[in-house]
């Protein structure tokens, strides 16, 4: 696949402005429109272009941590901050607020409903990943899938011929596997 100077360079220039405008848009959720699930798109958008422009490798270089591990710990902050309030005695989703006065920032607003946006982000982001990671491997550098030698199992090979649409050419799928007692 022969890249393109002009998209990647776009791409890089691009991805990092669109990831801060996710996490504005995470962060202004709660009093105008966005929230944690909108800016988790957003985040995702930005992945789709890094995928775009240099494929899984680049979408894997993107994030320092397995897609998983960020949907689990979205996922995790999400439902300790619905929860939660059940301790004290409130339904859950209860929003609590705190304010504090940063010395170097002024004051702050908390919400536990923003807490509970950024894990709605963070499963988002996460789910975005793996979706990119599921389309973007290989099946042949899967360690998963078994080689077509020795595996023991009761499928035959075959050949399949694939084509024939508006007087195409079959070409054929070395390897393809069919399963005992169907034709092929």
């Amino acid at each position: 696949m022969r890249r393109s100077l002009i998209v990647d360079t776009s791409v890089h220039v691009v991805f990092h402005s669109v990831l801060v405008l996710s996490v504005y848009l995470l962060f202004s959720g709660h009093n105008q429109p966005g929230g944690g699930f909108a800016g988790g798109l957003v985040a995702g958008a930005a992945v789709g272009l890094r995928y775009i422009a240099g494929g899984i490798d680049a979408v894997r270089a993107a994030s320092p941590v397995r897609a998983w591990t960020i949907l689990g710990g979205g996922l995790l902050v999400a439902t300790v901050t619905a929860a939660a309030p059940l301790l004290i005695g409130e339904p859950v989703l209860h929003s609590a607020q705190a304010d504090w006065h940063l010395p170097v920032f002024g004051d702050l607003h908390v919400t536990t409903a923003t807490i509970f946006d950024a894990g709605v982000y963070l499963v988002v982001v996460g789910l975005v990943l793996m979706v990119f990671e599921a389309f973007g491997d290989d099946p042949e550098d899967d360690p998963l899938v078994e080689d077509d030698e020795g595996d023991g199992g009761d499928e035959a090979e075959a050949d399949v011929t694939v084509g024939h649409l508006a007087g195409e050419r079959p070409e054929r799928l070395r390897g393809a596997r069919v399963m005992p007692g169907t034709p092929g």
